[in-house]
C-alpha cells in the first residue's frame, strides 16, 4: 500500500517511526499533526513513547474541541491549530528537534540550502520564529505569524523546527532535507571552507535531461525480478543508515550490455517497490516511468566500463561534506578504507549531468569512489553489494577523517606500506 492511501492515524505512526529512529527526536519530543476534510485534526498525543506509538493512540480532534482518544493531544496543539489558521493550504505539520538543526536554532542561523542541489526546491524559504514558552498560546502565534509569510519551513528560537506541507510526506520530507543540510554543514565547517552554489547552479538541476526515448518492455526475466527487488532492499537499508533521504539517493543494476535497472525520480525512496523501478535499454526508459536524473551518467558508465555492475549516489552526511568543503578526502590513513575506495577523485558540480561521458573517464573499478562537487558521492562495483559496501566505508571513513580534527593530525600510511596493499590486494 502507497503511503498516501494509508489512514491518518497509520501515516503519523510511520513518519513519526521515521522521525524516532531517524534520531531527529527523543521518545518524548515531537508532534505531528493532519487536517482532515472536515476541519477536525488527527494528532500524535502528549506523554507516550514515541518509539512505540502505535494507531490506536493517535488522537482525533474534532473542529468543536471535542477529543476523541486514549490520551491527552500534544501539549503543542495550540500551535498547529494556530498554523493551520493561517496556512489554509498546509493539511500537515511536522515538529521535530533533530540535534542539528537544535544546534542552528540555539545559533539562531539558519541551515544553507544550497549546499546541494535539491534542498531549497524541497524547503524553499527558511525563517525564524521568535522564542516563546513551549505549549503556549503565545509560540503558536509567532509560528502561525511567520508560516503567514509563505514559508512552510520554519525555525524556533532555543527550540527546534516546524515543518507543513500539502500532506505528511511532504511536510517530513521538508524536515528530513533541512536536518541533512545542517547536518552536511556542520561537518563541512568543521573542514573548514565551505562552497554554495548560486542561484544559476541551483536552477541547472530543474533543467537536466533525461533519457532518449521510451520503450515498452516484455515480461521481465527472473534476474530482472531479482535486481528490481534487490535495488529496493538496498535502498530502504541506505535510508535505515542515514546514507540516503526520502528525496534523494540512487541505485542502478546492469542486466547486460544495453540494459540495467534503476531506481526513479519522484518517490518516497522508503516506499519503493520492484514494480516502481525503472527498466532502461540502449538510453531509453521503461514506457511510463521517470527514471533518475542520473540515467545517463550510469548509462555513459556502463557503456565505458564492462566490469561495472551496479551505482550509487547518495549525500551521505560526511562525505558530502568533503563534496561542499575544498578538503581533500584523504583515504590514506586506515588500510581498509584505501583498499576498498583507493584514492577519491573529485568531478565539478553539473559534470555528471552536464557530461556524463567525462565522469565515466573517471570512474572504474581501479577508481570505484568520487566526490560529486556540492552533490554527493558516486560508488561503483560488480556487485550492488560491492557499491553499497564501498558507500559505507566511504562514509564512516569521512566521518572518520572529520574527527580527527578535535584530536591532532592525520597520520597517513606511508609509501612502502602502500605499496604492499596494492601488491596484496592486486590493487593495481
Amino acid at each position: 500500500m502507497t503511503f498516501a492511501m494509508l489512514p491518518p492515524r497509520d501515516q503519523l505512526v510511520t513518519i513519526m517511526q521515521r522521525i524516532y529512529h531517524g534520531r531527529m527526536t527523543t521518545l518524548s519530543g515531537g508532534n505531528l499533526s493532519i487536517r482532515d476534510d472536515d476541519g477536525s485534526l488527527w494528532i500524535t498525543p502528549a506523554g507516550i513513547d514515541k518509539g512505540r506509538l502505535t494507531p490506536n493512540d493517535i488522537i482525533h480532534v474534532h473542529a468543536d474541541g471535542r477529543c476523541e482518544g486514549p490520551h491527552r493531544p500534544s501539549s503543542e496543539l495550540p500551535f498547529h491549530r494556530a498554523i493551520y489558521a493561517s496556512r489554509p493550504d498546509l493539511r500537515a505539520i511536522v515538529h521535530a528537534h533533530p540535534p542539528a538543526l537544535v544546534a542552528f536554532s540555539i545559533a539562531r542561523v539558519a541551515p544553507s540550502t544550497a549546499l546541494i542541489p535539491h534542498a531549497r526546491a524541497v524547503c524553499g524559504a527558511v525563517r525564524y520564529a521568535p522564542y516563546a514558552r513551549p505549549g503556549s498560546e503565545q509560540l503558536g502565534a509567532a509560528i502561525a505569524a511567520t508560516f503567514a509569510h509563505g514559508s512552510d519551513v520554519v525555525m524556533l528560537e532555543n527550540h527546534g523546527v516546524v515543518a507543513g506541507g500539502a500532506d505528511l510526506l511532504t511536510a517530513f520530507q521538508r524536515l528530513e532535507t533541512l536536518d541533512f543540510c545542517a547536518r552536511i554543514q556542520i561537518l563541512a565547517q568543521r573542514l573548514g571552507g565551505v562552497v554554495s552554489l548560486n542561484d544559476a547552479q541551483i536552477a541547472l538541476f530543474d533543467r537536466l535531461p533525461q533519457a532518449q526515448g521510451t520503450f515498452t518492455p516484455g515480461p521481465a526475466s527472473s534476474r530482472e525480478r531479482e535486481l528490481r527487488l534487490q535495488l529496493c532492499d538496498f535502498v530502504a537499508r541506505a535510508c535505515d543508515r542515514q546514507l540516503m533521504i526520502s528525496t534523494e539517493g540512487v541505485i542502478s543494476a546492469r542486466l547486460d550490455a544495453d540494459r540495467f535497472v534503476i531506481t526513479p525520480t519522484g518517490f518516497d525512496r522508503r516506499d519503493l517497490t520492484p514494480g516502481d523501478i525503472v527498466l532502461i535499454d540502449g538510453g531509453r526508459a521503461e514506457a511510463g516511468k521517470r527514471p533518475s536524473r542520473s540515467v545517463n551518467l550510469h548509462h555513459a558508465i556502463y557503456q565505458r566500463h564492462a566490469d561495472i555492475g551496479a551505482i550509487m549516489t547518495a549525500q551521505t552526511p560526511a562525505a558530502t561534506a568533503y563534496a561542499v568543503s575544498t578538503t581533500h578526502f584523504d583515504t590514506r590513513g586506515i588500510p581498509e578504507s584505501y583498499v576498498l575506495l583507493r584514492d577519491v577523485p573529485r568531478v565539478l558540480y553539473g559534470q555528471p549531468y552536464t557530461a556524463p561521458e567525462r565522469v565515466a573517464e573517471v570512474i572504474s573499478t581501479r577508481a570505484p569512489v568520487l566526490l560529486m562537487q556540492n552533490d554527493g558521492v558516486m560508488t561503483a562495483g560488480r556487485t550492488v553489494l560491492e557499491a553499497f559496501d564501498r558507500l559505507e566505508v566511504a562514509e564512516y571513513s569521512a566521518r572518520a577523517l572529520i574527527d580527527i580534527e578535535a584530536i591532532g593530525a592525520l597520520v597517513p600510511i606511508g609509501p612502502k606500506e602502500l605499496e604492499d596493499l596494492r601488491t596484496a590486494y592486486a590493487l593495481d
